[in-house]
């Protein structure tokens, strides 16, 4: 049987008329965080570039402080880092969704046990080979 995903509690928090906090969010400020770039971290989030620099300017318009400070490319080579705000954001953003998690843990192993068996990919293909014969 192949195993089950551990519980994930897929948060989006409404802050504002304007602005909701979700895992795309969160991810994309950490990916920031560790490639020192926006493009970069939409490139590993499998986002564009022009997706990436919206969602960065949605958030730092939002907050009273910028989330993310950028400086253009050049011979400098430019960049972007999380300002304090931002990693405060991003850092409560996780601890949140660690406490629903915890919170609903219960519930959703309920909601599992109720699940109907899988098969295993060997078992699918054995039972293809049998098939062919």
């Amino acid at each position: 049987m192949s195993p089950r995903p551990r519980a994930v509690a897929h948060l989006r928090l409404r802050l504002s008329d304007d602005l909701s906090i979700g895992p795309g969010k969160a991810r994309l400020l950490e990916a920031i965080a560790e490639t020192g770039s926006i493009a970069a971290a939409g490139r590993s989030l499998a986002m564009s570039y022009k997706r990436a620099w919206s969602l960065v300017e949605e958030m730092n318009r939002a907050f009273a402080e910028p989330l993310v400070a950028s400086a253009r490319g050049g011979s400098s080579g430019g960049g972007a880092s999380l300002t304090s705000t931002g990693r405060l954001v991003a850092a409560s953003y996780r601890r949140v969704e660690e406490r629903a998690e915890a919170a609903v843990a219960e519930e959703i192993s309920t909601l599992r046990a109720l699940l109907a068996p899988q098969d295993s990919p060997l078992e699918e293909a054995g039972d293809e080979a049998e098939e062919e014969k």
